[in-house]
């Protein structure tokens, strides 16, 4: 997807961004049967607007083959909100997400290897994606995938200014792939990683496990590919166990040497698992 360079610069950033004085978040009452969804002040009495709207930038210092060194006082927010990043790494065990902002004509071609290949993948949309896409999104349904939301328009969560307008940007893309497919998103992926303690809370409240990563790199830039070859690079040195990889399937290279790491990652011992195993 369309995310510039400095989102993923390999520290992790923790930048405060210009939080709005006023912050709304009267959300009223919703329930949906089959997704269990009932919002309400009940569930956070003093309200999100008191809750702290810092910016957490996600990005990664990296290690070869190693988890990425992130803060603990990043690692304690996940955790408080049943956020993931990372998987348990006693176990040989990688979980492989892609993220959606718009087709670039290769996601047809990955969904032939993964089947191939045998190995579950999240593909995490934006309503944009799904308007247009209908036909590659029900092949990831019908294959057996996740299909995550991304939001409707890929803002900057912290730095929308009510609660009712997040659960807009949520559950309006939900909505329509419901109508589509008979199914909720259960995973959320925050544009750009960006997220705050507010943002957390509340879409932990409307019922979504948000799941940022633990590799990823530049490969989102179409018009700079460096080849299958570095791509490979990148990926295999990358991995470790546990991980939870974020590749944009907008990439050539990508494309081109999936099912090369796949089958190296599998000869090397690991195992491909969806991101339900991972939130068991």
């Amino acid at each position: 997807m369309k995310i510039t360079a400095f989102l993923l610069i390999f520290t992790l950033l923790i930048s405060g961004c210009s939080s709005k004085n006023v912050f709304k978040d009267e959300i009223a009452d919703e329930v949906w049967n089959d997704k269990a969804i009932s919002v309400t002040n009940e569930l956070n009495p003093n309200g999100y607007a008191s809750l702290p709207n810092k910016v957490c930038g996600w990005g990664l210092k990296k290690n070869l083959n190693a988890p990425p060194e992130v803060p603990q006082n990043i690692i304690s927010l996940l955790e408080k909100y049943d956020s993931y990043y990372i998987g348990k790494d006693t176990e040989k065990v990688l979980y492989l997400t892609f993220d959606e902002g718009y087709e670039n004509g290769y996601t047809a071609k990955i969904l032939d290897v993964l089947e191939e290949k045998e190995v579950p993948a999240a593909f995490f949309i934006t309503g944009p994606y799904l308007k247009k896409e209908k036909e590659l999104v029900k092949r990831m349904v019908d294959e057996g995938h996740i299909v995550g939301n991304h939001t409707v328009n890929h803002p900057c969560l912290p730095e929308i200014d009510s609660a009712e307008k997040i659960k807009k940007e949520l559950f309006d893309l939900d909505e329509e792939f419901y109508k589509e497919f008979g199914k909720r998103m259960k995973f959320l992926r925050a544009p750009r990683g960006e997220f705050s303690e507010r943002t957390l809370a509340l879409t932990n409240d409307l019922g979504y496990t948000n799941v940022f990563w633990s590799f990823a790199y530049k490969d989102w830039e179409v018009n700079n590919q460096k080849g299958a070859e570095y791509a490979y690079k990148e990926i295999m040195k990358g991995t470790f166990p546990g991980c939870i990889l974020l590749l944009h399937a907008v990439s050539k290279d990508n494309a081109e040497v999936l099912g090369r790491v796949l089958d190296d990652l599998k000869s090397d011992g690991y195992v491909f698992k969806s991101l339900e195993n991972l939130v068991k």
